[in-house]
């Protein structure tokens, strides 16, 4: 295929990805029951008591917008190349457009950087270096083509900051050809790991998941911190890819990491758990889907396949 045709391919199924995600996002059921948000989770930002459900309808996730509370990001590369090691640089400006340079740490990090394609069978949890100026950079390198989106995840330094996570879109170029959200299984299987998730994940209520991590038949009881924490869960809502960022309850070190998590509205999600053990960090993934809070109850889907994990520091 010469280049101008694989581009205009190429274009013409990133935009059929975008204009299915747009039209999912639009399509999921309101959120309910502000009051029962859990204090731990990452991703919606808002705030104030009272308001109730409308309060919370009208709150969008984490990493729909590239612009919130007056800090924007910045992605200076907004293409790379399938298949061959590259670069992403990128900033955070805030609204004088300066590149941002004093974070407060959090989980051992000044930002947290998460990448993902639109049809969530790829998946990144990278950790750029901060140059003085406020650019950030990571190496990446991507098998397939495809639309991306790309989050970042920081609260700035200063007093009564909040924690925001922001989205923009990364397109990788190459023969495109998108994936389907991976089949239901029950368990998640990753280099020799075998991850069993119990618990739910309910919309608009907090739910506990309570992923079991075991290998070669017996219960792994010696994760090693990672982030500060025996486990690290990211949850994408599959559709427009809505973020939910949660950080474990008390516990460990294994063999049950325990999560509290509110999904923002009925449908299917993919969650990602990176777990480290024996100086590694692994990622199993789950697909979960959320039932309408009228009818009550999640079906819990998990696939270890089709999501390979790279943790670049």
């Amino acid at each position: 295929m010469n280049n101008a045709l694989r581009i205009t391919a190429f274009a013409a199924a990133l935009a059929a990805t975008f204009g299915t995600a747009y039209g999912v996002g639009r399509g999921v059921d309101p959120l309910v029951g502000a009051e029962d948000r859990p204090a731990g989770q990452h991703g919606g930002h808002g705030g104030g008591e009272g308001g109730g459900a409308k309060q919370v309808a009208d709150e969008l996730p984490g990493g729909l917008q590239v612009s919130e509370g007056g800090y924007t990001l910045a992605l200076e590369t907004p293409t790379v190349e399938a298949g061959e090691k590259g670069e992403i640089r990128f900033a955070v400006k805030d609204d004088s457009g300066r590149k941002v340079t004093a974070y407060k740490r959090e989980h051992g990090k000044e930002l947290h950087f998460i990448l993902a394609s639109t049809d969530l069978t790829q998946y990144r949890h990278l950790h750029p270096v901060r140059a003085a100026d406020g650019t950030w950079s990571t190496p990446v390198d991507l098998p397939r083509a495809g639309g991306y989106r790309v989050f970042a995840d920081f609260t700035p330094a200063g007093a009564g900051a909040e924690n925001l996570t922001l989205g923009a879109d990364l397109a990788v170029s190459g023969a495109y050809r998108p994936g389907a959200l991976p089949a239901p299984r029950a368990v998640a299987e990753v280099d020799g790991y075998r991850v069993t998730l119990d618990g739910e994940l309910r919309a608009g209520r907090p739910g506990e998941l309570k992923p079991s991590i075991s290998r070669d038949g017996r219960p792994v009881t010696d994760l090693e911190p990672y982030l500060g924490a025996y486990g690290h869960l990211v949850a994408l809502r599959s559709g427009d890819l809505a973020y939910l960022h949660v950080h474990p309850n008390e516990g460990g070190p294994g063999p049950v990491v325990s999560f509290t998590a509110t999904a923002p509205t009925a449908g299917a999600y993919r969650l990602f758990l990176d777990f480290k053990h024996e100086g590694k960090v692994r990622t199993a993934a789950f697909t979960v889907r959320v039932a309408d809070a009228s009818r009550g109850g999640a079906e819990r889907e998990g696939s270890g396949a089709g999501a390979p994990a790279e943790h670049a520091h």
